[in-house]
């Protein structure tokens, strides 16, 4: 498949031009022109590079690129070392923030939901990233079931008891809208990491928080668009699984 072909298809088919982002969504270093082999995962960290360059892949697909905003951006040390390795070996990086938490089907929140058998019925937060739906049980009994489906245990704070009818989740670093899946009536809101302030927040709101690890609900996205991609246009998708317990 042609490089060009491929972002166009995933800019069009992730939106990015609708996002406002902490970092450039897209194709982000350019390689070879023709690409058979797609290595992705969820963050573009020298053991990845080198699983694609292992690989023979033509390209790195991720949810977490690089160039952030507020980032140095010289290009030393890590930074080095990690452009050097696709440079030298003509290997693209494509690159989805916002765009893949969002996306209705293959987005990591979308994914989630899916995993868990939560029913989405709407959004919420800035860009509408976050979900809100339906689930049943306890918090407590929902912790273990994240614990089940994604190899990891939850922190949770507040109420274990608490009975869930109304869920919120968002994935990876997104306890910032707690407040928000408070007021649009969560009973339990889930994201993927946790701050000491979040805490109190969940035992003075009654609303218990399930911190699932932003790595751990942020596998999914990135697969179901591989996926996608090997199924649409024959292309070779593989994921590669490089544990981290943030």
């Amino acid at each position: 498949m042609d490089r060009n072909e491929l972002a166009g298809y995933l800019d069009a088919l992730l939106e990015c031009g609708r996002f406002r982002d902490y970092c450039p969504n897209g194709l982000q270093v350019e390689g070879r022109g023709e690409i058979r082999r797609v290595v992705c995962g969820v963050t573009a960290s020298l053991d990845l590079l080198e699983a694609a360059l292992a690989a023979d892949a033509d390209a790195v697909l991720v949810h977490h690129g690089w160039f952030w905003r507020g980032e140095d951006g010289r290009v030393t040390g890590i930074r080095r070392a990690r452009l050097k390795l696709l440079l030298e070996n003509d290997i693209s990086l494509f690159a989805y923030h916002l765009p893949l938490d969002a996306h209705a089907e293959f987005g990591n929140n979308a994914q989630l939901g899916r995993l868990m058998g939560w029913t989405a019925q709407g959004r919420f937060a800035e860009q509408e990233v976050a979900f809100l739906g339906c689930a049943e049980g306890t918090a407590g009994e929902i912790a273990e079931r994240l614990a089940l489906k994604l190899g990891r245990r939850p922190l949770l704070a507040g109420d274990a008891a608490r009975k869930v009818k109304r869920i919120a989740w968002c994935s990876g670093g997104a306890q910032g809208y707690f407040e928000q899946a408070i007021a649009a009536g969560a009973d339990l809101y889930v994201s993927g990491e946790i701050s000491e302030q979040t805490v109190h927040l969940a035992r003075e709101s009654g609303v218990p928080y399930l911190a699932a690890g932003h790595h751990a609900t942020e596998r999914y996205g990135v697969q179901a668009l591989g996926a996608h991609l090997a199924g649409r246009f024959g292309v070779d998708c593989r994921y590669v699984e490089l544990d981290n317990p943030a």
